[in-house]
């Protein structure tokens, strides 16, 4: 029995269960006199909420209906009376969402949120800089996404301080050895004029006030996730006294939940202010140009696997003793890094998959053989063997590398601008999927949520390990369907996270608003989900009874 088939076997042996022993507890009695008896009872106690236990009856007779179809005619008559519409619909969306399959170009629901950032009415504006309680020097860390959420909470940490921000320094020391600075990737005039009303924000220290000061800038660095009342109690003291304050280090140094102001203005930040230079903005743009040229609709695929990365992870990818040990001489950089076994870590969800995999993943959900992909990518670990298996099952195979040559030439020296054109492909892309959990796969999952939904596809690795590994022990079609059911709930759906889980960036919740719904529109969204939930409901009832045919 296929793990859908089994799961979906349990559920209707527990509610037919739970039925059964309701019925028997009132000594058999007609479950409409039941109901009669508690709408009766029900109606002589008011002290009890009429919605909350309207809405509960509900609930567990849609879910019983459902799974089991003894009572699927009584759920609409009872539903529409004993309900308020709006709540009704709600509870039949959510069962019909769990449930229908999934669009794998684009989400239904998509077209009933926006993103909105805008500043309130009452939000103060910006102190002048001859005003402000003086200047904030933000050195940011890592690549280019990594260092694109410190300068975002950079903004927002000058904001809470009352402070005017310098410009950000880049990474130069890094693995990555980029020595561009901000204004060779992000439009630097466009970043300070967009947020003038929110944060002053000069290019540099002026002259005057670095002749003025007795010592140089005073250093520090924060711990990780720091509240704002932290950098009120420990870094304000410092730069009203010393005028200039240096925070080193600065990734992730904000925490993750702030008043929803603070969180509108992370995006205002991240989303609009940040744009890259005209060249790279123009380049980036050629690319998803002629991608879509040859196709209507592609796939981007952020493909982590260097070298340094899979060493990091302690994960093992089947290479053999070579592959041990070149990824274990990698893994001695580190030396704080614990010993890890593989087999747990791939267990846990915590290794990247393979191009393989992924490619496997991509036909399993129902992209076909001729689907464009273009892969985001830097050293991948064993080359073209490794990527062979990938364009094997995607033959319409394309990097930046492939797209343009001439014109790349001037980016090459320098990874941070490289990434910035995957960044903008992958972000145009009608499908963007990756293979980890890092910062861009992050960065940009967000951003494709504020934009509109766009699919973003990241693969439950703790399920889909366990599904890879055993593969071979089953046909394609079974294979097929227990991806699909592993990968529901990450599929970039509107409501698959629920509000202050996981980094913000990643799911920017304080951005994301639903958009009001016409009349209209209320009856087209209604009329698709009856269709839907009959759909559904039938099916289930068809495959009961051809179980029940089976044990007869």
């Amino acid at each position: 029995m296929g793990v859908a088939n089994a799961w979906r076997f349990s559920l209707i042996s527990a509610n037919l269960a739970s039925l059964h022993q309701q019925n028997g507890c009132n000594g058999g009695t007609n479950k409409h006199y039941v109901l009669w008896r508690w709408r009766f009872h029900a109606s002589q106690r008011w002290k009890i909420p009429w919605s909350l236990i309207c809405g509960l009856m509900l609930f567990a007779l849609g879910l019983i209906s459902l799974f089991t179809g003894h009572v699927a005619s009584d759920l609409e008559w009872y539903s529409q009376r004993l309900v308020k519409p709006s709540l009704y619909s709600k509870l039949k969306d959510g069962i019909v969402r769990r449930h229908q399959p999934i669009d794998i170009w684009k989400s239904r629901y998509s077209k009933y949120y926006h993103g909105c950032s805008e500043r309130r009415k009452k939000f103060p504006r910006a102190r002048s800089e001859r005003s402000s309680n003086g200047y904030l020097l933000i050195a940011a860390s890592g690549g280019l996404n990594q260092q694109r959420t410190g300068i975002t909470d950079a903004v927002v940490v000058a904001r809470i301080l009352n402070a005017t921000l310098v410009v950000p320094e880049l990474d130069h020391h890094s693995y990555w050895k980029d020595d561009s600075d901000f204004a060779n990737i992000f439009d630097v005039d466009h970043f300070i004029s967009s947020l003038a009303k929110d944060v002053t924000i000069v290019k540099r220290v002026p002259d005057k006030v670095m002749r003025s000061m007795e010592k140089p800038p005073y250093t520090m660095r924060v711990p990780r996730k720091s509240t704002p009342e932290y950098y009120l109690d420990q870094v304000l003291p410092i730069l009203l006294r010393r005028r200039v304050v240096q925070l080193t280090k600065f990734d992730y140094r904000l925490a993750n939940d702030l008043d929803e102001e603070l969180q509108k203005m992370r995006c205002r930040v991240n989303y609009h202010a940040l744009r890259f230079t005209k060249p790279i903005e123009e380049l980036g743009q050629k690319l998803v140009m002629r991608m879509r040229s040859m196709a209507k609709r592609f796939i981007a695929v952020h493909l982590r696997f260097e070298p340094d990365m899979l060493a990091f992870s302690g994960c093992y990818y089947g290479g053999g003793d070579k592959e041990r040990y070149e990824l274990g001489e990698i893994r001695k950089r580190w030396a704080t890094l614990p010993d890890l076994s593989p087999e747990g870590e791939r267990k846990r969800g915590k290794c990247p998959l393979t191009p393989h995999e992924v490619g496997l993943m991509l036909r399993a959900l129902g992209f076909a053989n001729d689907t464009h992909l273009y892969v985001a990518s830097g050293e991948i670990y064993g080359g073209e063997e490794t990527l062979r298996p990938l364009r094997e099952l995607f033959p319409n195979f394309y990097t930046k590398e492939m797209l343009a040559d001439e014109e790349l030439k001037p980016f090459l020296q320098f990874s941070s601008r490289l990434a910035a054109i995957d960044y903008i492909v992958c972000d145009e892309s009608d499908v963007f999927v990756t293979n980890n959990n890092g910062n861009m796969a992050k960065i940009l999952a967000g951003r494709r949520r504020y934009m509109g939904h766009k699919r973003t596809i990241r693969p439950n690795a703790k399920r889909l390990s366990a599904l890879f590994m055993a593969k071979n022990q089953m046909d394609w079609d079974t294979f097929a369907r227990k991806v699909k059911s592993c990968q529901r709930g990450f599929m970039g759906e509107p409501e698959e996270m629920k509000p202050g889980r996981g980094e913000f960036h990643e799911f920017p919740y304080s951005c994301i608003c639903e958009k009001p719904v016409t009349d209209e529109e209320h009856k087209d969204r209604d009329h698709h989900l009856d269709k839907a939930s009959a759909h559904l409901i039938a099916k289930l009832q068809s495959k009961d009874t051809e179980k029940k045919g089976e044990k007869i």
